[in-house]
């Protein structure tokens, strides 16, 4: 239950890096299964070749978001299929991430990393999971401080509506960038703490992941809705943790680890389906039928608060 938490809270990093490009920017990106991969291997060949932890896994954000300037620059300046130029850069990346690590695995047992000095501090019990909370809730809160500034709802425009941002003298181009290298950046961050988590950067480690990603976005918003974007990133984080229960809970129950990916792919499905329910359409407008009662009352209050008040005599 430790590690399955542990893990949820680390892919959480994920699943808020895919929110950007398959929410904000609707933006198919799978460039996301080779920057796990380039973050993981970049941390592990730096901490081997000691340098310290913490600033292998900043240069693991670093790499993974060049990665997303290639797909952005193949899409916005090489007038390529977005969907397309994720695979590309993708595709390209399995060969860089060999010559980085110099081979198909690079063990990291015995080296310091950013998970050993968790455990020195916090142990291995539930502290090390309040950590990891604090740590995806500041990733959270720093996403939606971004996400309010002019920057980010420029960014949630092009997503929204492309030519009537433009209208406004906004470079679409230069928010989609920006938004893929976030996204990507955030992706290969926490493909360097899985790296130290699970004790090795492998080559294989990142495929599927936007898989992974999708679950964690679509299972957490299913239940927690997206109303506004605070409310959003909070369902994107629990539904990443949501997620990685349930894989765990269906390894304790005796099934194949083979069987995981099918499993992901069945969960993603259930999450789309499931707003195409009656009685989840039923519950769903009857919250947002409180919602907007609970908005109308606070506006009365709110004017008669205003109001001057009445003469007596």
């Amino acid at each position: 239950m430790i590690t399955a938490l542990e893990l949820g809270l680390i892919y959480a990093i994920v699943a808020l890096g895919v929110y950007l490009t398959f929410r904000i920017l609707n933006f198919p990106d799978l460039t996301v299964d080779g920057s796990f991969t380039s973050g993981a291997a970049t941390a592990a060949i730096l901490i081997v070749n000691e340098v310290n932890p913490f600033l292998a896994t900043a240069a693991a954000f670093v790499v993974g978001a060049l990665a997303g300037l290639i797909t952005g620059l193949l899409h916005t300046k090489g007038n390529i299929n977005g969907l397309l130029a994720g695979i590309l850069t993708m595709i390209g990346l399995y060969s860089i991430n060999l010559r980085i690590m110099g081979g198909a695995n690079i063990p990291l047992l015995g080296e310091d990393t950013v998970i050993t000095a968790l455990r020195q501090i916090a142990g291995t019990g539930w502290t090390s999971v309040l950590v990891l909370v604090a740590v995806a809730l500041v990733f959270k809160l720093i996403l939606d401080w971004f996400l309010h500034t002019d920057a980010g709802l420029a960014l949630q425009a092009t997503g929204d509506n492309e030519q009537m941002i433009r209208s406004f003298a906004v470079s679409t181009d230069r928010m989609k960038i920006m938004g893929l290298m976030l996204s990507n950046g955030l992706v290969g961050l926490a493909g360097a703490v899985v790296a130290q988590h699970q004790g090795f950067a492998d080559i294989g480690m990142g495929i599927g992941l936007i898989l992974v990603g999708l679950a964690s976005v679509i299972v957490g918003q299913a239940i927690f809705g997206t109303r506004v974007v605070i409310q959003a990133t909070l369902a994107v984080v629990l539904g990443a943790v949501i997620y990685r229960l349930a894989i765990q809970f269906a390894l304790n129950a005796g099934l194949n680890p083979n069987d995981m990916k099918l499993m992901s792919a069945l969960l993603v499905i259930a999450a789309l389906l499931l707003p195409q329910w009656k009685g989840f359409r039923k519950i769903a407008s009857w919250r947002k039928g409180r919602s907007a009662l609970d908005a109308a009352a606070e506006a009365t209050l709110t004017s008669d608060a205003k109001l001057p008040a009445k003469k007596v005599g």
